[in-house]
C-alpha cells in the first residue's frame, strides 16, 4: 500500500490515504511513528497495527466517552465515529465492544424516548422520531408496547385535551375557522382524525 496523500486535519492530526482512498486519521507523531511518508509504501504490520491496535482501543474510548454525557442509538454512534475519521471495519469493533457491555441499547433508548415524550408528543410522532434517530420500526413498536403495558402511558384523547386546554380551545365559542385550526395543528401533532373528533366530542 503506497501513502499517496496525508492531509492536515488538525495541528496534530493528518488523514492518510493509501493507494489514492482515504484509511484513517492519525496523530502527527504516529506519522513519524509508523513511518508514514507520501509516495512510500507502508509497511503490512504497522498497517495491521494500526487497524487492529492504534485505531480500535482510539474508538471504544472515544465510545465512551461520548455515552457518558448522553445515551446514543447505535445509529447515531455510528455517525459520530464516522465524522471522527474511523474505518468502518474499526467502527464496527468499536460498537460490538459498547454493544457487549449494553452501553448501547436501541431498545432501552426507545423506552426511554417513549416515556419521558408521551406527555408532550403523539405515538405517530414518536415513531417518526426514533425512526429518524436510527431506530428499526419494530424496536420502535415493541418498546412502545412495553411502555404502554407498564401504564405509564398518557392515553392519546386524554394529550390530545391537554393540547386543547393549551389552546385554550372551546368547542362552544368556536367557529369554524377555529376548529379548522385546530384540526391542522393536532393532525400535525401526529394525531389522527378519529382520535381528534373523539376528544372534542367529548368537550362538546
Amino acid at each position: 500500500m503506497i501513502v499517496t496523500q496525508i492531509a492536515e486535519l488538525t495541528k496534530t492530526r493528518s488523514k492518510v490515504f493509501l493507494d489514492g482512498e482515504f484509511a484513517f486519521v492519525l496523530y502527527k507523531g504516529e506519522l513519524r511513528l509508523f513511518q508514514i511518508t507520501l509516495g512510500e509504501e507502508l509497511k503490512q504490520e504497522y498497517y495491521e497495527e494500526i487497524m487492529h491496535n492504534v485505531l480500535p482501543k482510539r474508538a471504544k474510548l472515544r465510545s465512551m466517552n461520548l455515552l457518558k454525557s448522553r445515551d446514543y442509538t447505535e445509529a447515531q454512534l455510528i455517525r459520530k465515529l464516522k465524522e471522527g475519521g474511523y474505518p468502518k471495519e474499526v467502527i464496527a469493533m468499536a460498537v460490538a465492544y459498547v454493544k457487549d457491555f449494553h452501553y448501547i441499547d436501541d431498545r432501552r433508548y426507545a423506552i426511554q424516548y417513549i416515556s419521558y415524550h408521551s406527555q408532550d408528543k403523539s405515538r405517530k410522532r414518536i415513531m417518526l422520531d426514533l425512526q429518524n434517530k436510527g431506530i428499526a420500526q419494530e424496536i420502535a413498536e415493541f418498546a412502545y408496547e412495553e411502555v404502554l403495558e407498564s401504564g405509564d402511558l398518557m392515553p392519546q384523547e386524554e394529550l390530545i385535551m391537554k393540547f386543547l386546554q393549551k389552546k385554550h380551545y372551546d368547542p362552544q365559542t368556536a367557529d369554524y375557522s377555529d376548529k379548522q385550526k385546530i384540526y391542522r395543528y393536532l393532525l400535525g401533532k401526529g394525531f389522527t382524525m378519529e382520535q381528534i373528533r373523539h376528544a372534542i366530542g367529548e368537550l362538546s
